[in-house]
């Protein structure tokens, strides 16, 4: 409501400016016999002025007068009967007012009807947070998801593959242990575009086989569960493509995933940084390269960073062979100096892009060295929350944490 009286104010404010000027323009509206009975005066007081030092005879100045009164006069009678005539009338300077006034107002509430949202309160960036962390722990489950999801068409099959995929079906069904059967059945069912049964049989896969399933088995699972669930990144995905990024924390995929799921519950910002680290390390032709670079623009813009730079000045920085002979030749405290801008560098870098938690980890340690401790402790509860739920990345900045005497 705050808002809306600050707009209509703003309004009225402009309208009553707008309104004196109209009025006061018409105020000192003057028709042109004033300015010539000025000049007339000016005249006559100077035939006296001249009169006065010899310059004219009495004779003449008495003529001259005469002239400049009977022009006086005239004028005058000009002057009065053009001042109730100059301006338009008063009743059509007051309705530009009233109209000048319904036009701001109305116009400036119509305006915010249509593009603004009336009655949002104020969203500070703390709250915003919040409700990203309670939207990313109340959303749907994978089979909400797949309820909700529209159903998609599945491809028509040749009759001689239809059978064969039926075969493979009913031989699986009989054989519920068999791993290299359920394997075969994850990827036909996949390749059909029956989804949700793919995925449900490579959960089984990686069930037959235990804590030695790769990363590529969980990306497998948690690409499967986000097809059925046409883009949804549901809990049990987002657990899958942990499991990914706990045996391979640069897995390209698995991290396109996850950053996708940070944008669709509200954090924009670590999805940024997310992609970022993961075109760091992409190889070159990587399809989901291609799909975040499409995108990472627009993103970008959402996550508040306006000077993100370009895909390709995103590998990881690191003193050259130069940077290190320059290094060598410098006094101490100009090596410190040096030292202290590479650090802000890193840590201005992390702060925009992210990046692999080897260079939070580095800059972790670099802040304990320089005796920085309490930004050292900042820098590592964001790195905490940026890697959450990856334990290896977790323990490198832990032991970081460590190395810099801040662990807790």
């Amino acid at each position: 409501m705050s808002f809306w009286a600050l707009t209509i104010l703003v309004a009225l404010l402009i309208a009553v400016f707008l309104g004196y000027t109209m009025l006061r323009g018409r105020k000192t509206r003057e028709p042109a016999a004033a300015y010539d009975l000025r000049v007339y005066r000016e005249q006559l007081a100077g035939v006296d002025r001249d009169f006065a030092r010899g310059v004219i005879g009495e004779a003449d100045a008495e003529r001259v007068r005469t002239e400049i009164s009977r022009r006086i006069l005239a004028a005058d009678t000009q002057m009065q009967s053009q001042t109730e005539k100059a301006g338009p009338p008063r009743w059509v300077s007051f309705t530009a007012i009233a109209c000048v006034t319904i036009i701001l107002v109305g116009g400036a509430g119509w305006m915010y009807r249509q593009m603004g949202a009336a009655g949002l309160p104020d969203q500070p960036l703390s709250s915003r947070k919040e409700m990203a962390e309670t939207l990313r722990a109340e959303r749907p489950s994978q089979a909400e998801a797949e309820a909700e999801a529209p159903a998609a068409p599945l491809p028509q099959l040749e009759e001689g593959y239809a059978t064969l995929l039926g075969q493979l079906r009913e031989t699986v069904a009989a054989r519920p242990d068999d791993l290299q059967g359920h394997i075969l059945l994850a990827q036909h069912e996949a390749n059909t575009g029956n989804y949700p049964a793919a995925y449900k049989a490579q959960q089984r896969v990686i069930e037959l086989t235990g804590e030695t399933a790769p990363a590529d088995a969980y990306s497998h699972l948690a690409e499967m569960m986000i097809l059925s669930a046409n883009g949804y990144v549901s809990p049990e995905a987002e657990e899958a493509l942990r499991q990914v990024l706990r045996r391979d924390p640069h897995h390209g995929p698995a991290q396109y995933y996850l950053g996708q799921m940070m944008v669709q519950v509200g954090r924009p910002d670590i999805g940024y940084r997310i992609w970022v680290d993961a075109l760091r390390n992409a190889p070159a032709g990587a399809p989901w390269a291609q799909a975040i670079r499409a995108q990472l623009d627009d993103l970008a813009f959402r996550a508040g960073v306006f000077n993100a730079p370009s895909a390709a000045a995103m590998a990881p920085a690191g003193p050259s062979q130069t940077d290190m002979e320059a290094a060598a030749a410098l006094t101490p405290e100009e090596r410190q100096d040096m030292i202290l801008g590479m650090v802000n560098q890193l840590s201005d870098r992390l702060a925009a892009e992210g990046g692999p938690p080897e260079d939070w980890a580095r800059l972790i340690s670099a802040l304990g060295v320089l005796g920085e401790g309490q930004r050292a402790i900042e820098i590592k509860k964001e790195a905490m929350e940026v890697f959450a739920g990856n334990d290896a990345a977790l323990e490198m900045i832990d032991a970081a944490a460590l190395q810099a005497g801040i662990a807790q």
